[in-house]
């Protein structure tokens, strides 16, 4: 069963896979960058008495990126609502611990967000012998020009 909701009913889905259709197992929770139209969220339960898998998505706008917490329903969605909160910058009201789980004290922004730029990519250059995508016999020929990697604005500087 796919089901999509809108934010404020998203407690109430996730009450209706577990009491209605017998959902007693958090699998995962997630979320999926949708640049213009927001982040959303995606939870995936399951019934081990019935097999019966529900997939539950939510649309947050990128102005109002808040969501209930599930933990409220499901115990399980602790730690997967940490890394979202980390890695999408969403943020799930009334969770218990809602401290950064994975990145290092003081990182600033949240890189799975297709806007965020991985600058490793552009200040390290590739280190073999030929460029990702050229092949050896190429090498007698001029490199090609350097391209920006996938994400990277086409004004943004080296560090």
């Amino acid at each position: 069963m796919n089901e999509d909701v809108a934010p404020e009913e998203w407690i109430a889905a996730l009450t209706r896979a577990r009491d209605a259709r017998h959902c007693d197992f958090f699998d995962f929770l997630t979320a999926v960058d949708e640049l213009a139209d927001g982040i959303r969220i995606v939870a995936h339960v399951f019934s081990t008495s019935t097999k019966e898998h529900a997939k539950i998505r939510t649309l947050l706008p990128p102005d109002a990126l808040t969501l209930p917490t599930a933990t409220t329903v499901y115990k399980g969605a602790n730690w997967h609502e940490r890394e979202t909160c980390e890695m999408f910058g969403v943020h799930f009201e009334g969770h218990p611990n809602l401290i950064p789980l994975l990145l290092p004290d003081g990182f600033e922004g949240h890189p799975l967000r297709k806007d965020f730029v991985l600058a490793s990519r552009v200040a390290k250059q590739w280190p073999g012998e030929v460029d990702p995508g050229q092949s050896l016999t190429e090498l007698k020929k001029p490199k090609r020009r350097r391209n920006l990697p996938p994400g990277v604005p086409e004004n943004w500087v080296r560090p």
